[in-house]
């Protein structure tokens, strides 16, 4: 996915589960070319074996292979064929579709493996992945037990400040509650559809509708809303229509010429295998691009067999192929959370590397054994086979135990090791007579463990907002108008001060706050996630990032209609121009802009520079290695990941004689050590942002600087 594929992670991640009802799709009486015993398309086995193999080579970073995840398409159209072929032989059979056994055989099929899987997950997750994202994972099993986890997986992608927290160790499971959320509907729908319609060829009229109306939602979202996008099921039903449609017709594809068939067989494998090489994370997925392995996908099925020894049928065929088909669903059960715990186990924090691919092929055997194991003694039990009563209640017990089990585990949650008691970082700098060398001594201070009186705990500072984002007031990607008035500081006061950038002077709020309370001002919080003050249009989701060119253009006006005694501005130096040009040059310059128009309207203004950034997310860092927090420290020379950048908002300063502030004596030693815990307090809550609580320790530190740079009494600006 586009910024959300922490998704497959970070991206980001989690393609759709096979079914194994691979028999073939036509009508009854006409044998597939090559089928096994049972009567199985072979030729559909290997795809399924194609499409998991992909999955997992991409998620284990495999690079020659980035678009892997388009395997979760493959599979969602093979997945709509034959579930709708099954669906047509019970009706041309008994003349009717049975409801009750269709879903006891949707239970039976999925349900013992994944819950297992679920289990094991949360155990290992307990284990190795540590505390403090372990609330989260307890709520995906429970949703993954309930088949919800997509619609949780897709929300939390809305989120600003998810967008470098680690992939969670169940975000594959997303795939199994959208095909479940699909045969939710479907059924009832060609039900409906056979009782209204004599004609076969009207049957796919609602299916039609439905895809039609799917395919315009993902679009729509893909633009708009890329985690929902990928991860809600109302933007990937017309994967899954694609099939069913397919399976519609399947009773004439026996009628394509054998060389015509051959040729699109394989420019469907063809097409498949181009998204996985020419895909990648940047890629605006779904979206248009979704059409490449969706239509390669029902090629493939549609002339496989028709093709004959000369198709694409021939090689999916062969035992290898047809063998990882025939496990294909426990391997994409175990293959992801293997990728994620096995390195952690190893001690290998960033689970990066070869180790990543070791995990997934481990996956191999477990699914071999969970098939033989589980899946097809608990699926093929003579207790089921004529009770689908028995089915149901036994699948509705599995997900019952599965929450349960994770309910439990949420009240025991793994702990946090620490050492020594630290000074308290905010009343070591409260009252001297100068802050910053205080700051400066606890800045030169190693800190290698957890300090066992950190305050606030490891959990508020990764969780836990001010007013400016509980209010509302940190406009998201997608707003352009700010509808509260998010007025802070003393609201009575006669005097205005304006934060304007993005997270990154919002971030400041804290210090700003209770400076503003003190020194009597009135402080509005004028920000946008990664909107930046210059006048720059910015790249977003593959596309420039419209959205902030408009909340800039207004919230200029804004400013200049309320002529505040004072504005200060910060924002992320990491962004990539959208167009030609040089990202720094047309950055400085569109600084200048903004800077010259409030000039040009008597409003001083301050800038905060950028700060320094951590190596890696700084908490999940620090949880990982507790008693080596100097491995999550940087050094200051690399903790700026665009100098080419900063240096061009200095000369812009520069120019407009707007006052700078360099906030990294704040937060880096000076010897040039930034680590990630001075004190008992957390410097950073994620990758790039500082933490509340070290904003607000650092109030006497800003104060102090804003009276020496903007030279004059806080308490009579202007």
């Amino acid at each position: 996915m586009p910024v959300l594929r922490t998704a497959r992670p970070s991206g980001s991640a989690d393609e759709a589960p096979p079914d194994t009802e691979t028999r073939e799709g036509g009508s009854p009486g006409k044998p597939a070319a090559r089928t096994d015993k049972a009567g199985l398309r072979l030729d559909i086995q290997g795809l399924r074996a194609v499409a998991v193999t992909l999955v997992a080579l991409s998620h284990a970073g495999v690079t020659q292979v980035a678009g892997g995840y388009v395997g979760v398409d493959v599979f969602f159209v093979i997945s709509g064929f034959l579930i709708t072929s099954l669906m047509l032989r019970e009706h041309a059979r008994t003349g009717r579709i049975a409801l009750g056994r269709f879903y006891a055989r949707r239970a039976l099929r999925l349900l013992p493996a994944s819950t297992l899987v679920v289990l094991a997950t949360l155990a290992g997750s307990w284990l190795f992945l540590g505390p403090l994202r372990f609330a989260d994972y307890v709520k995906d099993a429970i949703a993954s037990a309930w088949y919800v986890v997509n619609f949780r997986l897709a929300d939390a992608g809305t989120d600003y400040f998810n967008t470098d927290v680690p992939p969670s160790p169940f975000q594959h499971f997303w795939s199994l509650a959208v095909e479940e959320q699909f045969y939710l509907v479907w059924p009832v729908l060609l039900i409906v559809a056979l009782k209204l319609f004599r004609r076969r060829a009207l049957l796919g009229v609602p299916l039609l509708v439905l895809a039609a109306a799917s395919f315009a939602v993902n679009l729509h979202l893909t633009e708009t809303s890329p985690s929902w996008a990928y991860f809600a099921s109302q933007g990937r039903i017309w994967e899954l229509a694609v099939g069913a449609l397919l399976a519609l017709v399947a009773h004439r594809l026996p009628e394509i010429p054998r060389p015509v068939a051959a040729v699109v067989s394989w420019a469907g494998l063809a097409a498949i295998a181009y998204a996985a090489v020419a895909f990648d994370e940047s890629t605006r997925f779904p979206g248009y691009y979704a059409v490449v392995p969706v239509f390669g996908a029902a090629a493939v099925l549609a002339c496989g067999e028709a093709g004959g020894r000369y198709g694409a049928g021939a090689l999916l065929s062969l035992r290898p192929a047809v063998w990882v088909g025939g496990i294909s669903y426990a391997w994409y059960l175990w293959h992801w959370p293997l990728i994620l715990i096995v390195p952690a186990a190893a001690g290998f924090g960033e689970h990066e590397g070869p180790l990543r691919l070791i995990a997934a092929l481990c996956g191999i055997p477990l699914a071999w054994l969970t098939l033989h194991l589980v899946e097809n003694p608990m699926r093929f039990h003579r207790a089921f086979k004529a009770h689908a009563g028995r089915g149901l209640a036994f699948g509705l017990g599995l997900s019952a135990v599965a929450a349960l089990t994770a309910v439990v585990a949420a009240q025991f949650p793994p702990g946090l090791a620490s050492g020594s008691a630290r000074q308290n970082t905010k009343e070591a700098l409260a009252g001297v007579s100068d802050p910053q060398a205080a700051l400066n001594r606890m800045l030169e201070e190693r800190i290698e463990t957890l300090p066992s009186n950190l305050a606030p705990s490891m959990k508020d500072v990764a969780y836990k907002r001010t007013k400016v984002y509980t209010d509302d007031c940190a406009l998201t990607m997608t707003d352009t108008v700010q509808t509260q008035p998010c007025l802070y500081g003393d609201t009575d006061a006669e005097r205005t001060v304006v934060l304007f950038g993005d997270s990154h002077v919002a971030q400041w709020f804290p210090a700003l706050d209770a400076i503003a309370r003190k020194h009597n001002w009135q402080l509005y919080s004028l920000t946008k996630n990664a909107c930046k003050v210059s006048q720059i249009t910015i790249e977003y989701n593959g596309g420039p990032y419209s959205t902030c060119d408009a909340w800039r253009e207004v919230t200029l006006k804004r400013i200049l209609e309320m002529k505040p005694e004072l504005v200060i501005t910060s924002n992320s130096n990491s962004a990539k121009l959208w167009g030609e040009g040089d990202t720094a040059t047309a950055w400085g310059k569109g600084q200048a802009e903004t800077y010259r128009t409030f000039k040009e309207n008597g409003i001083p203004v301050v800038t905060l520079l950028d700060n320094p950034w951590p190596k890696n997310n700084a908490v999940d860092c620090a949880v990982a290695n507790p008693d080596d927090l100097g491995s999550c420290a940087r050094d200051r020379s690399e903790a700026d990941p665009k100098p080419d950048v900063t240096q061009a908002i200095r000369e812009a300063a520069e120019a407009e004689d707007v006052t700078v502030i360099d906030p990294y004596p704040w937060v880096c030693a000076p010897s040039g050590n930034c680590p990630i815990v001075v004190g008992n307090t957390m410097v950073y809550r994620d990758y790039g942002h500082l933490a509340d609580a070290y904003v607000e320790a650092l109030t006497p530190v800003v104060e102090r600087e804003l009276i020496r740079l903007a030279g004059k009494d806080l308490d009579k600006l202007r």
